[in-house]
């Protein structure tokens, strides 16, 4: 479940930002696999480190991290008594000088008493081990310097083909009709002279290649053999004291691998700790307190993945004497990232990561964060959204204890009215007998009256504009949603008889007292139903619910099932109860109309009068139905999925 949570919840794409901030492969290995602590000791410390991290960035800039690619590659071929090519042997000079210089730059920090700062004096110096590298190591080759015996072997090398080019030389220049253009051509690692075909025979030596067209033969003069011969078995004892130099230098590696594998892990949790202070950075985030006691508190809190131009901070408390807090309100009011960011924020404090809140925010651990958020439906396994919710929540309440934090949104959706408040109280009723920490919405105004009689259970709602008719993404602890679809009715002028029945059927005929809509006293006075409470809450874009659906969408529209990525043709839209029939490869299938997404209109995509019975239905049945209006025939049936009858 903690997996689920990570995703639910999108702590998965802070750890993948968060990785995004290091050089390292390892430690971006190390952010993705990162996870909340359960020792309240080990969560303070790592919060610590996040803080001094940013503070030395804030004072002496970047630190000269390493990005260390394929290093532990190179140490592993080091211990297996494989030979370090010059190139892999310059990266651990690279690598050592790094270390050097980080090791200055923490000593910076030292100077000024941030205790991240002796951590520099983990590093090992590995001063020989970088100077014989550095010495026989030159531009990813061995230098001429490494050995004595290298420099003389290299040297009679240079006059060993000297001698030879100039035998050749004195060969072209005697006879220089014998030979294409006068020059020397290399065959196979020997310097050879060009031969017309036709003079082959006027030249002593050896035929070592010919030219594809067999009019060109490249000799090897006998006069030059032995100096070849001599320059050849030269060329061998290079190779064999660059390959004794290349092994020595692997040997000198493996006698400090332990050395070189410390500050690799140094450097690497420097790495990781960085990134945390950059991402704080980036969040305008600031360290907070995390306890063992049962208390959360943000204020001004913002969702990481929204910008802050864009939000509505928000402010939260729960603990002592409440430990489940309802929210109620519009649908677009907000109320699913109001569930998230508490979620989010809380899973990054216990991570030792910083949080976008304001001093005076505090938080708690949590042995697991349990949510249900999101419908859940599966084609492939079968399952509707009430059974994914159903199927979630029983899994939670088999894994949650007094330590945990649950968040359950759209509390008993997806079923009978009747039903779904039944389920949703008893779920409330055990999550209090547990003790744990929980927060869900729910649209019941049942729920809302159950909350208020329950001790250590709390209201909240989402704040609306009844001027504007616009949600406010406030979240006002201590008073329930109100109920704002008859006043929006009414100010988009519904007539006031239909009202005044619409009223009576959803309040008066059920005995709602308790729970009085906005639009009852049938009042022009706004004012007077605005909250004074401010408390915030981050934007959540949807669409508005005041906008019947069947104006949204209409039938022969294309459309795509945001849970499952498919697109289908909208078939049926049914405003009473939300839900459309959208056509998915010849398959008809019920889906809320949140779950989709507009793609193209009908009208765009048919002519004028298009019959849409061409799309949607069997051809049986069109023919059915064509006799049907031509003629009587009791023997004729036309039949429809159960789903049609929406």
């Amino acid at each position: 479940m903690a997996k689920s949570s990570n995703r639910t919840l999108e702590f998965d794409t802070i750890l993948e930002e968060l990785s995004l901030k290091c050089l390292s492969q390892n430690a971006k290995d190390k952010c993705l696999a990162l996870t909340p602590f359960l020792s309240v000791s080990i969560c303070k410390t790592k919060m610590v480190e996040t803080s001094e991290g940013k503070e030395i960035i804030e004072l002496l800039g970047m630190p000269p991290l390493a990005s260390m690619h394929d290093f532990d590659k190179i140490l592993e071929l080091a211990t297996k008594g494989s030979m370090l090519i010059p190139e892999q042997l310059n990266g651990i000079v690279d690598f050592i000088y790094a270390c050097k210089r980080m090791t200055a730059f923490l000593k910076k920090a030292e100077q000024v008493n941030i205790d991240l700062g002796y951590y520099g004096g983990a590093f090992n110096e590995l001063s020989y081990l970088y100077d014989e590298i550095n010495r026989s190591i030159r531009y990813d080759k061995v230098d001429d310097n490494a050995s004595t015996t290298l420099h003389s072997t290299r040297r009679k090398i240079e006059g060993a083909s000297t001698a030879v080019k100039d035998k050749l030389n004195d060969l072209l220049r005697s006879n220089k009709n014998w030979f294409v253009d006068g020059y020397i051509a290399t065959r196979n690692g020997q310097q050879v002279l060009p031969v017309k075909k036709e003079f082959k025979n006027q030249i002593s030596g050896t035929v070592v290649d010919t030219s594809g067209s067999g009019s060109t033969f490249f000799i090897l003069p006998s006069a030059v053999r032995k100096l070849q011969e001599k320059l050849s078995i030269l060329i061998i004892e290079e190779e064999n004291e660059v390959r004794k130099i290349l092994y020595t230098l692997t040997s000198l590696v493996d006698e400090h691998i332990k050395e070189l594998k410390i500050n690799m892990d140094c450097m690497e949790t420097l790495d990781f700790t960085f990134a945390k202070a950059k991402l704080s950075m980036d969040m305008n985030a600031i360290s907070v307190p995390v306890k063992s006691n049962r208390h959360i508190k943000i204020i001004n809190g913002r969702h990481p993945s929204l910008a802050q131009a864009d939000c509505v901070p928000l402010d939260f408390e729960i603990g002592g004497d409440v430990t489940g807090i309802i929210i109620t309100g519009p649908n677009t009011g907000g109320k699913t990232v109001a569930l998230k960011t508490v979620g989010l924020l809380s899973m990054m404090a216990q991570s030792g990561l910083h949080v976008p809140v304001q001093t005076g925010s505090e938080f708690c651990m949590h042995n697991a964060f349990l949510c249900d958020i999101g419908d859940g439906q599966s084609i492939t396994e079968n399952l509707s959204t009430f059974s994914a919710h159903i199927t979630n929540i029983i899994s939670i309440l088999e894994n949650l204890s007094a330590e945990s934090l649950v968040l359950l949104d759209e509390l008993g959706s997806g079923t009978d009215p009747t039903e779904g408040m039944g389920l949703a109280v008893s779920i409330l009723d055990e999550l209090k007998r547990k003790g744990c920490l929980f927060v869900a919405t729910t649209h019941y105004p049942e729920i809302k009256e159950y909350a208020e009689g329950e001790e250590k259970l709390i209201n909240a709602r989402m704040g609306f504009d009844p001027e504007t008719l616009k949600p406010l993404y406030k979240l006002q602890i201590g008073e329930a949603g109100e109920s704002c679809a008859l006043y929006i009715a009414r100010r988009l002028g519904f007539p006031e008889h239909m009202l005044k029945r619409a009223y009576f059927e959803a309040y008066e005929s059920k005995k709602c007292n308790n729970i009085k809509p906005i639009i009852m006293e049938f009042s022009d006075n706004i004012e007077a139903t605005k909250s004074a409470v401010t408390t915030k809450i981050i934007k959540e874009p949807r669409k508005s619910t005041a906008t019947p659906i069947s104006e949204i969408f209409e039938m022969g529209d294309t459309v795509t099932i945001t849970t499952t990525k498919e697109v289908g043709i909208v078939y049926k839209v049914d405003d009473s109860s939300g839900e459309v029939i959208i056509q998915v490869k010849g398959v008809k299938q019920v889906i809320n109309h949140k779950r989709i997404k507009p793609q193209a209109k009908a009208c765009d995509l048919y002519p004028e009068n298009y019959d849409m019975s061409i799309i949607f239905d069997t051809v049986e049945n069109r023919k059915a139905k064509h006799k049907m209006l031509t003629k009587h025939d009791t023997n004729l049936v036309a039949t429809y999925d159960k789903d049609d009858l929406i």
